[in-house]
């Protein structure tokens, strides 16, 4: 089993930025990728953002291309992953959830192993 816990989540102003952060326990070394999705009331998760467990290849959702960027904290005994939001939007406003997967470049929900409790991020017009 793998643990994700995120944090980071906030209330801000449409434009201003925010940066989240989950960090991985238990069985890492069954994980190749780890990420983030979203959720909105009434919709599906969707996908965010995605990063291999080595700290390369990172792949975005279109609509967040150039606004975000994910990374990967690569010390010996760390894994954490972190999603940087710049210029955010009302749109970005969702249940951010951190995850990961034994597969690579994720980007379907069914694809997921494990998912972290989520974090709120709300943007404000």
């Amino acid at each position: 089993q793998v643990q994700l816990v995120e944090s980071g989540g906030g209330l801000v102003q449409a434009g201003d930025s925010l940066r989240l952060s989950c960090t991985a326990s238990g069985r890492t070394n069954d994980v190749y990728t780890m990420g983030w999705f979203r959720q909105t009331p009434g919709k599906e998760r969707e996908f965010v953002a995605g990063i291999l467990r080595s700290g390369n290849s990172p792949y975005y959702t279109n609509s967040v291309e150039g606004r975000f960027t994910i990374s990967k904290d690569n010390a010996a005994d760390a894994d954490t992953v972190y999603l940087q939001m710049n210029s955010l939007k009302p749109d970005d406003t969702a249940l951010y959830y951190c995850v990961a997967t034994s597969l690579v470049r994720v980007t379907r929900p069914s694809q997921i192993d494990y998912w972290g409790q989520g974090t709120q991020v709300t943007v404000s017009s």
